[in-house]
């Protein structure tokens, strides 16, 4: 009994010495300021590295703020947008992108910025009759970006992008004249099957979406 009550002492006693360090590691960031622009670039890459991505967003608020002129902002921006994305955190993704748009809107890379933002707003369309809005503003962009950057490298990966979202909102276009002809509004059927007919996509190829059963009823409920 004293053995077991000896080894449930030693491992209680080792995991408050763990926990009162990792609240002086915690502490001890708190307290940091002050810091070279390179201190602050570093330790945010070594969180992403390690995982710490939360930590890596206030460790760029400290670069950020001490640094404003800083050339690693523009890197560090890019960085956690990646980070970002790879933990398919979109809006966060977008966040990022949207400063480096706002900050650094003439460098010489800014249609690869654009491109990632609409790249994130892509990856992040999950639910194809849930999203319509998201789709809506992803083609305004692709417009956008084609007109602005006509000769970019990245407007093949645009375009495939593009093919895939006006297939989606022709689904959804589809679903709404279905609904409306299963309530008995011939007109308002009428009027989403001539904007699913209008559009390049053959109504004949568009697959009704593939809703998994659980989340059947809350799609269906929608339409």
């Amino acid at each position: 009994m004293d053995k077991y009550f000896k080894l449930s002492s030693l491992f209680l006693a080792a995991g408050l010495v763990f926990a009162l360090s990792a609240c002086s590691q915690k502490s001890d960031k708190v307290q940091e300021f002050n810091k070279p622009a390179l201190y602050w670039y570093n330790q945010m890459m070594d969180e992403i590295s390690t995982g710490f991505l939360e930590d890596a967003d206030d460790t760029y608020i400290s670069l950020e703020s001490e640094h404003r002129n800083s050339p690693l902002l523009s890197t560090a921006l890019l960085v956690l947008a990646d980070a970002h994305m790879s933990e398919e955190e979109y809006e966060l993704a977008n966040f990022y992108l949207d400063e480096y748009i706002k900050r650094f809107a003439y460098s010489k890379n800014i249609d690869y910025v654009r491109y990632l933002k609409i790249k994130a707003n892509f990856m992040g369309f999950v639910y194809d009759l849930r999203d319509q809005q998201l789709v809506e503003d992803t083609i305004t962009q692709i417009d956008e970006f084609r007109k602005t950057f006509p000769r970019s490298p990245y407007t093949p990966l645009v375009n495939t992008m593009s093919a895939r979202l006006y297939m989606a909102k022709a689904t959804l276009d589809k679903e709404i004249a279905d609904l409306y002809e299963r309530i008995d509004k011939p007109k308002a059927s009428e009027y989403y099957n001539e904007k699913v007919k209008k559009s390049w996509v053959d109504p004949k190829e568009i697959e009704p979406v593939d809703t998994p059963f659980y989340r059947y009823p809350f799609e269906k409920n929608l339409f």
